[in-house]
């Protein structure tokens, strides 16, 4: 049986240049720490093979860190690169001393690398610009007596694509047993075509709003004529999250009160919603200093005053609002106004025939 870690899309030396100079040095020692803890967690599961399926690194520095950090590690480790870190004079990769347990695929070509204390192939490709044509196409293993692995950046969901298209067709004709792959930042879970198990482990830490929640990476046994088997590992990574939260009368209290356990670590962004009084954003965020890391708040509420406005009227709907905020007012806590708050505005969209809001 082989057991591998298979990761990719670090991104190790990404520029974060939306971020003042400290907060994205911080998050670049942050990226190797992330890098680190895969190295780590290699060793403790007694990995075999490391997978690494591109976008690993973007910078030579990074490149040579990443260098030192596999200098550790105590599996044999193969990199494919990417879309963003291609072999060629003007990659990440050029010039750094690699370990005696790197393997780096250099070519557009496949090439396979025999492990023969594994009794195992691992077949892959390179990268070698910002594009690449479907490098899977023909391909199919020359020894079905061993595992096969292969570990590719591509992309499997878009016929189109200019980065490495790859088809349901190609991976069942492969003979493949696993298909490490990279490209697209977030877990596929195990799949399947034909006999080959093939996935992708997202990015194993997020870098903004469009990479949000858990990151990891995956760990894999592999054994010949035997079904492969994968479990996703989350890192102890910094998370992107965003909420959609109702103001109330205390923004500030319900943020708090949405926000999950153990926020102090990860980056949030909060839309307020529902009837409000007019907020001032930077005393709300004062009043949740501390509570994460970074916090960004945007307003989408509307007023309080025009919620109730019409209460008075003679009409069906100044009765139905009266009511209401007759409930409103006698409400013993926060959750309730905002229940009534919510009727309000379903019922207000219902008698003037609009589209019900969002909530």
């Amino acid at each position: 049986m082989i057991k591998f870690l298979h990761a990719a899309d670090l991104h190790l030396g990404s520029a974060f240049a939306t971020l003042p100079a400290n907060a994205a040095r911080q998050r670049q020692a942050e990226l190797l720490e992330t890098a680190t803890e895969m190295v780590e967690l290699c060793n403790s599961s007694q990995c075999d093979l490391l997978l690494l399926a591109g976008d690993i690194c973007e910078t030579n520095e990074a490149a040579k860190s990443l260098a030192r950090l596999l200098a550790a590690c105590s599996a044999e480790v193969v990199l494919a690169p990417g879309n963003h870190d291609p072999y060629g004079p003007n990659g990440p990769y050029q010039g750094v001393a690699w370990p005696d347990n790197v393997s780096l695929f250099d070519d557009s070509e496949v090439a396979r690398l025999r492990f023969e204390d594994l009794k195992c192939d691992v077949y892959g490709a390179a990268f070698t610009a910002d594009t690449a044509p479907s490098l899977m196409e023909g391909f199919a293993v020359l020894d079905r007596h061993v595992v096969n692995l292969m570990v590719l950046h591509g992309d499997p969901e878009q016929p189109g694509s200019p980065y490495n298209p790859i088809t349901q067709a190609q991976i069942a004709a492969s003979g493949l047993d696993y298909l490490a792959l990279g490209h697209i930042h977030s877990f596929s879970g195990q799949r399947t075509a034909g006999q080959t198990t093939y996935a992708w482990p997202g990015c194993p830490a997020g870098r903004g709003f469009d990479e949000t929640g858990e990151k990891g990476v995956i760990l894999g046994e592999a054994a010949h004529g035997a079904p492969v088997k994968l479990r996703f590992v989350p890192l102890h990574t910094r998370r992107y999250e965003t909420l959609r939260v109702a103001a109330g009368s205390d923004p500030a209290a319900a943020i708090r009160a949405a926000l999950p356990p153990n926020s102090q670590r990860d980056i949030f962004r909060v839309t307020l919603t529902g009837p409000s009084e007019p907020l001032d954003l930077r005393a709300v965020a004062a009043a949740l200093k501390g509570q994460v890391y970074q916090l960004t708040l945007r307003d989408e509420t509307t007023r309080q005053t025009d919620l109730w406005a019409g209460m008075e009227e003679d009409t069906l709907r100044g009765l139905f609002l009266r009511r209401l905020h007759s409930q409103w007012e006698g409400a013993p806590d926060e959750k309730v106004r905002q229940q009534c708050e919510l009727a309000a505005r379903f019922g207000l969209a219902a008698l003037e025939g609009k589209e019900a809001p969002k909530a």
